[in-house]
């Protein structure tokens, strides 16, 4: 089958490597894609955001399938345009995507179905807001209910961090992303991610992960989209998965159903381990942004006919297998990010890949002196090994061979899981 892939990043990248070597696919493309993608799929000439061109693109070419990578499409309804016209999608409808386009959405429903997670209140006044601060202690979590990149949390250590971060939100530092606030409960424990691909009805386990969002070694500083990742994370024990499983992935897939509003593609669990078990942070309505990376190194089955099961409601059909390797990834990025980044810097990928790791192409361009930054986040450096620590070092052995002037990377990715292991 033809298939269309949307999406420029990272995790697109990954996508299209791996669906590149599905014997299912007879011919990849990808819109708008980036120099890494276009290594593996034809580039193509369409807008996400312009629905029709997206449908009468699929006529032409003969597409079996679209594969929506970034949560802004699904958000805006792509999915459900595209489904309209008869046209096979991997990726939620607008209704069902509110698990990621509102964080209050999501409370709600947790709240209606049971769903362990932390206290909250939403708000849309700044007034307001510091007025709710009443109701919970320090540290304070603040978000922005809509979509915001990535970087619309705030942890603020005391209440005049709490007033300044709201008065960011309120005054539009994340735009439209902040008109409502959600002021939630802060939750001890250890944050992991867990993935499941469901059709609606049926779940299937899509692998685990722990993420890096702080900007800063030793998790300091703000908040990205991600500067790193690794998978499996053994800290979500087997238990702690079915639990996951049976405590709030079921019921949300089972509530979304009931309320008209089904599920369909893959659901990312942001999820705290703490004392009395796991408790969901956020959904994510995609693959996570550098988790997918890690996710696809791993992955041994066929993606597109395991994309391609779900998108049609046979997902018992399939069973995802998975390498028992670790695999890890880097993220190289840009000068200033997560603030202005620097772009345009010249990047040699050099000698990175001969050893096994593979570089995906995050914030890419190409000029007449080749390969240069344009994004925040410009590169994930991604290699396996037996376990985490083996991974880390092959993933930084490949990150040494790069040059790339003017970007900087964290050096301790997969730092709590290198501890455990040391003993």
């Amino acid at each position: 089958m033809n298939i269309l892939l949307l999406g420029s990043g990272g995790r697109e990248h990954a996508l299209a490597w791996q669906l590149a070597q599905s014997t299912s696919c007879d011919h990849l493309y990808a819109a708008p894609g980036n120099p890494g993608i276009a290594e593996c799929a034809e580039i193509a000439d369409v807008e996400a955001g312009d629905h029709e061109a997206c449908i009468r693109f699929c006529g032409a070419q003969d597409i079996a399938l679209v594969v929506i990578g970034p949560e802004a499409p699904l958000v805006d309804g792509l999915a459900d345009s595209l489904r309209a016209a008869g046209i096979a999608v991997f990726g939620p409808s607008k209704a069902a995507a509110q698990l990621e386009g509102s964080k209050g959405f999501t409370k709600d429903l947790c709240e209606r179905a049971g769903i362990p997670t932390g206290g909250y209140v939403r708000t849309t006044s700044l007034d307001r807001a510091v007025a709710a601060l009443d109701n919970f202690t320090a540290p304070y979590v603040l978000k922005a209910d809509g979509l915001a990149a990535g970087k619309g949390v705030a942890i603020a250590p005391d209440r005049e961090e709490a007033e300044a971060a709201l008065s960011d939100m309120f005054g539009g530092s994340f735009g439209e992303a902040g008109t409502e606030v959600v002021i939630e409960e802060f939750l001890e424990g250890e944050e992991a991610s867990f993935f499941a691909i469901t059709d609606g009805t049926s779940i299937v386990p899509f692998g685990t992960a722990q993420d890096h969002k702080r900007v800063g070694e030793g998790d300091t500083g703000p908040n990205t989209g991600g500067m790193g990742a690794y998978s499996p994370a053994p800290v979500l024990t087997p238990a702690l998965q079915q639990r996951a499983i049976d405590e709030i992935i079921r019921p949300t897939v089972d509530t979304m159903r009931a309320e008209g509003m089904p599920y369909s593609g893959v659901l990312y669990a942001g999820l705290m381990l703490t004392e009395s078990g796991p408790q969901l942070i956020e959904y994510n309505c995609r693959f996570g942004d550098p988790e997918c990376q890690v996710l696809m190194m791993r992955l041994e089955s066929d993606l597109a006919q395991i994309m391609f099961a779900c998108a049609s409601g046979e997902l018992d059909a399939v069973k995802p297998e998975f390498s028992a390797k670790t695999a890890l990834t880097v993220v190289m990025a840009a000068q200033g990010y997560p603030g202005t980044p620097a772009k345009g810097g010249a990047i040699d990928l050099g000698s990175a890949e001969t050893g096994g790791a593979k570089v995906f192409h995050a914030g890419t361009s190409t000029s007449s002196s080749g390969l240069v930054a344009n994004g925040g986040r410009v590169l994930n450096v991604t290699a396996t090994g037996a376990n985490v620590t083996e991974a880390q070092e092959a993933a930084y052995e490949a990150v040494d061979a790069i040059s790339f002037e003017s970007g900087f990377c964290r050096r301790d990715i997969g730092w709590r899981e290198v501890e455990r292991e040391r003993g």
